[in-house]
């Protein structure tokens, strides 16, 4: 499954940051995290943070799969309202869903400074606004929940929203104190980079075929006739999993995103915020550490790369027309545009446990537009399940919810 299309902005940005060699002969060790992507970057850091013999593999380049067409917007906010997610699966499941993600912001820049990362992190405030009437109604009554689950948030109202930031046709938002973005392609290199030296083996161009699930141990088969024997198994292969796990667990999508020439001065009000508003499906913006406005959106429902990549110059067209909207008098240069795909749950949570049909194994899937605050939760909770302790969090993340 290709997982990204024509020219992701971080990976021609970034080019080549590291590589490492596909594997040669059998190991063994405690854990083996197949998906080298940020997500496998982050629980690898975890594994030897805790002591265990770890080995990462992928079947392609490293963070060549989708963490190199990611946005990277780092918020709190899950694509379920709260007060929608408290419907749905209680208030105290809802809220320390929406506390982990908040968290997790705080937890990266941590570790941003532990590796000495050059990724860009920022912290941002983050702007959920109403652009239809009807909206406003329910926005206000998300605020309401944000504001009595201790969020530091505030209201505007439209004429705030023009004067802070130029946007018109709007109607009310939500200003959140707590958001960031970040580099995740550099960041999930660079992670994996600083625990090489502390002993992780990472292989890439390196694909597993199968699995033989054992009483004690896994064993780890590779097309190129190797073996990895493993205590552990930990998978943190996305949306790829959808071809593993024959669940009705996860809706894969396709979204559309442009990023612009670097404009120095014409993105001054934007580069301390991030944007993302209540349509269906919604858009989404961010500047870049190199002075570029990032804008996607426009998803759909994915069948195959093909079809995802023909629409590309339509959804470009489409993505400028919302910013015209908002912004008449913006001039927007587009310099690169990409498609991802991702996966969209029934609750806007990830997937983050054991599932019956795999001993010995763990899944880390961040869905949504969390996926990157999901994969630091699963850092908890994956050091959580080695060490047979459970959760606070694993009720409301496991399969068969």
């Amino acid at each position: 499954m290709d997982l990204k299309s024509n020219e992701p902005f971080w990976l021609l940005k970034n080019g080549l940051i590291y590589s490492y060699p596909s594997l040669k002969s059998d190991k063994e060790c405690d854990v083996l995290i197949i998906g080298g992507g940020i997500t496998g970057s982050l629980i690898a850091h975890q594994m030897i943070k805790d002591g265990y013999q770890t080995i990462l593999v992928d079947k392609r380049e490293i963070c060549n799969g989708s963490t190199s067409a990611t946005t990277s917007m780092l918020q709190y906010e899950i694509d379920t309202p709260l007060y929608k997610l408290k419907e749905m699966i209680g208030e105290e499941g809802a809220l320390e869903s929406y506390k982990a993600c908040s968290k997790a912001i705080d937890d990266i820049e941590k570790l941003v400074k532990e590796i000495k990362s050059r990724s860009g992190f920022k912290r941002k405030q983050s702007l959920y606004f109403a652009t239809k009437k009807k909206d406003s109604l329910w926005l206000e009554k998300e605020y309401e929940a944000r504001k009595k689950a201790g969020f530091e948030v505030s209201w505007l109202g439209t004429e705030d929203i023009e004067e802070r930031f130029g946007f018109q046709n709007t109607y009310g938002a939500i200003l959140s104190k707590q958001g960031a973005s970040i580099d995740a392609f550099k960041f999930a290199h660079e992670i994996l980079k600083f625990n090489e030296k502390k002993g992780l083996l990472i292989y890439d161009k390196t694909e597993v075929k199968s699995v033989k699930y054992l009483r004690d141990h896994n064993l780890a088969l590779t097309t190129d006739g190797f073996s990895i024997k493993a205590k552990k198994i930990i998978y943190c292969i996305g949306y790829e999993s959808k071809n593993m796990i024959k669940d009705d667990f996860v809706h894969l999508k396709c979204t559309f995103a442009i990023i612009s020439e670097v404009d120095r001065s014409r993105f001054k009000n934007l580069e301390h915020t991030l944007f993302w508003n209540t349509d269906q499906p919604y858009t989404y913006m961010r500047s870049t550490d190199d002075e570029r406005l990032l804008i996607g959106g426009g998803d759909e429902d994915f069948s195959n790369a093909q079809k995802r990549d023909l629409l590309l110059d339509k959804k470009e067209k489409s993505i400028l027309k919302f910013m015209k909207r908002i912004n008449p008098d913006y001039q927007f240069y587009p310099d690169f545009v990409w498609a991802g795909t991702f996966g969209e749950t029934k609750d806007g949570l990830p997937y983050i446990g054991t599932h019956d049909h795999f001993k010995n194994s763990y899944f880390v899937l961040g869905f949504g537009g969390n996926g990157i605050t999901f994969s630091v939760t699963g850092m908890e909770m994956a050091s959580a399940f080695m060490k047979n302790i459970k959760h606070p969090l694993a009720e409301y993340f496991k399969f068969g919810r």
